[in-house]
């Protein structure tokens, strides 16, 4: 059955949107992505010390009005505002991953 939502948490580079979206309807069934987003995006879940209250609120406002039934977290290379090397985003990525699916346990369907 489609999913109508998705949430995306992503990097403002407006480089990386569309290409997202677009991997995301391809090879997701669903209709919309919700983007959520602030420069850096997998270095700020990565650092469990950052303050991710306005991320959350947005999440929470995308879980329950839109449904969503699966978060993705999204890295870049090229990123200004986290100007690492792909090894680091990586490793990034998955404790931002991990930080998620503690927050929000029954959407982590995407993230395994």
């Amino acid at each position: 059955m489609k999913s109508r939502f998705v949430t995306c948490l992503n990097c403002i580079d407006g480089r990386v949107q569309l290409p997202v979206i677009q991997w995301i309807m391809e090879n997701y069934d669903v209709e919309y992505v919700d983007m959520i987003t602030t420069p850096g995006m997998d270095g700020i879940l990565s650092d469990n010390n950052s303050n991710i209250d306005d991320i959350q609120k947005k999440i929470k406002l995308s879980i329950t009005v839109h449904l969503t039934s699966y978060i993705f977290i999204i890295g870049h290379h090229k990123c200004l505002a986290n100007p690492v090397t792909s090894k680091i985003h990586k490793e990034q990525i998955i404790k931002s991953v991990q930080r998620i699916k503690k927050l929000y346990p029954t959407h982590n369907r995407a993230m395994d």
